[in-house]
């Protein structure tokens, strides 16, 4: 039987962000409780808030923007990988250990997991995709590459590998998942990020149906 998972975080006043990207900020500009017509909300938060898609200008400044990612990228097969605890850094040998034979996007699914949507303060030993993981998935001609934290490089890791070789070679990252209560697996994945024109990045609505 086919199942549906959600695998967006909600995005709430004063949520999780990364350390130095905007705070989110929601608020009733109008209100019917204060005699307004309709309630109407003031939001602001950063480009990489909650779930959200890396575009290629988020490293390149002559890169594509969020807007003009192919859809086809962002919709398809996809299938899940899952780590144990003791996992902090995915790197080739550890990938290679799975059948990606044919794979086009692959979703990590970590510790993280339940750091992303159990705990509101910021892990900076969340597990990420080693540089040497990055490469050996741009190999296989993966098309998007997805994680369960709010980035998929190793914290302040100074180089910025990671981001460059995906992004280098057009390879659609995705941040942010809600992989919790998402078995390992191959599903159909639907991401699509706001059409902000231009943008480094936007938040975005997930979902995986078995298959």
């Amino acid at each position: 039987m086919t199942k549906i998972y959600d695998v967006s975080v909600p995005i709430r006043d004063g949520g999780l962000v990364y350390p130095g990207n905007p705070e989110i900020r929601i608020s009733l500009q109008q209100s019917i409780a204060l005699g307004a017509g309709a309630n109407v909300s003031n939001v602001s938060f950063g480009s990489h808030t909650g779930t959200h898609v890396d575009a290629e200008h988020h490293f390149f400044n002559d890169g594509r923007g969020v807007d003009q990612i192919p859809l086809e990228t962002l919709l398809g097969p996809a299938i899940v990988l899952e780590f144990g605890p003791e996992t902090s850094a995915v790197g080739r040998a550890d990938l290679a250990a799975h059948d990606l034979a044919g794979a086009e996007r692959v979703l990590l699914k970590t510790r993280n997991s339940a750091y992303l949507t159990q705990d509101p303060t910021f892990h900076k030993d969340f597990a990420y995709l080693a540089p040497d993981g990055a490469e050996y998935l741009v190999g296989l001609g993966v098309k998007l590459v997805g994680i369960d934290y709010l980035s998929i490089e190793q914290f302040h890791s100074g180089h910025h590998r990671t981001h460059l070789t995906l992004l280098g070679a057009h390879v659609v990252i995705v941040e942010g998942l809600d992989l919790q209560d998402v078995p390992a697996g191959r599903y159909s994945f639907y991401c699509l990020p706001i059409k902000l024109a231009g943008c480094d990045g936007a938040p975005a609505r997930a979902v995986l149906v078995s298959e």
